[in-house]
């Protein structure tokens, strides 16, 4: 079957170490439709002064996918020290390099695909420069990414309203091929508003994922985030984010029902996160198949979906209710 997986940051990356163990096997092709709305760190210093897509969400997504030794995948995670080059990792820098040369952001990422040897196919939401404009409940409108994720945690506000500028911009014709072409539609797991929901606010990317007839599935963060999701049910991020896309439809969602161990899950409670409720009725009763099972693993004292455990539910799901 044909998987394409929508998403950003660290949960898109972590659902495709799972999902490429499948290439060759269960799924024949994959492909991942990655953010480009990223602000913050390395990514956002390069965007100001290259005026470029944002590189980092595509650099871990292409390192997730890579079939090379560990030393070029942590040379492509490597980043600097020093004056000047200071906290860039090495994967911006060569993909913004390569987006100099060719002139091309989706031909750099082709390329450094290539070099990494990766089991699927990396696409950007968009090329063009875009970014985040949210408004808030308080009136305040913010943009970039980092900065609606800071401003929420400082003033608790929800989001009434986010949009990207240019509102126009468009999707590459490849994701758009690809939406066309899959069997199955994976969103999330990972930020609700700055990394899931960005890639529907390109219009035609969002018409396309309408009008496909693939099973759609969303995964439901295990950890509430500050700034974002305080609060939130596993009902409310499917709630919200069908409101903000303007998606018709979900068909699966999937919902951990692990709690992190004491030490951790402390730790977390002190920082103001909470696990997500598994409001397992509430959703079906949105007609909405829920597959709710222990997800999480905790590794470097985060806690994370386990990639084998999560990829190992969506070839499930995939069978039950695509190929049964």
């Amino acid at each position: 079957m044909k998987v394409v997986a929508v998403g950003g940051g660290t949960g898109l990356s972590t659902l495709l170490k799972g999902l490429k163990q499948e290439v060759g096997e269960g799924i024949s092709h994959l492909s991942a439709i990655v953010t480009v709305a990223d602000s913050g760190g390395s990514t956002g210093k390069l965007r100001r002064i290259y005026n470029i897509p944002a590189p980092g969400d595509i650099r871990n997504c292409i390192v997730a996918l890579s079939d090379i030794e560990d030393v070029m995948r942590e040379l492509f995670q490597y980043r600097f020290k020093g004056d000047g080059i200071e906290g860039h990792a090495f994967g911006n820098l060569f993909l913004t390099a390569l987006t100099d040369i060719t002139g091309n952001f989706l031909e750099a990422v082709k390329l450094t695909s290539q070099i990494l040897r990766t089991k699927g196919e990396i696409i950007p939401s968009t090329v063009e420069d875009i970014h985040l404009i949210a408004q808030f409940e308080d009136g305040e409108t913010v943009v970039g990414e980092e900065n609606i994720t800071e401003y929420g945690k400082k003033t608790k506000s929800r989001i009434r309203e986010i949009r990207i500028e240019p509102q126009k911009a468009k999707a590459p014709i490849e994701a758009i091929a690809a939406v066309e072409a899959a069997d199955v539609i994976v969103f999330g797991p990972g930020s609700l508003f700055t990394s899931i929901i960005p890639n529907l606010l390109i219009r035609d990317l969002k018409e396309a994922v309408n009008r496909s007839k693939a099973l759609k599935i969303f995964i439901v963060n295990a950890m509430s985030q500050l700034g974002e999701t305080e609060g939130f049910t596993a009902y409310d991020h499917i709630r919200v984010f069908l409101h903000f896309t303007g998606l018709n439809r979900i068909d699966a969602a999937v919902v951990n029902t692990k709690m992190p161990s004491g030490d951790l899950l402390s730790r977390y409670l002190n920082e103001g996160q909470e696990p997500v409720i598994p409001d397992i009725g509430r959703i079906a009763r949105e007609n909405i198949s829920v597959y709710a099972e222990d997800l999480i693993g905790e590794k470097d004292n985060f806690v994370r979906h386990d990639p084998i455990r999560l990829s190992n539910l969506i070839m499930k799901i995939a069978r039950d209710e695509v190929f049964s």
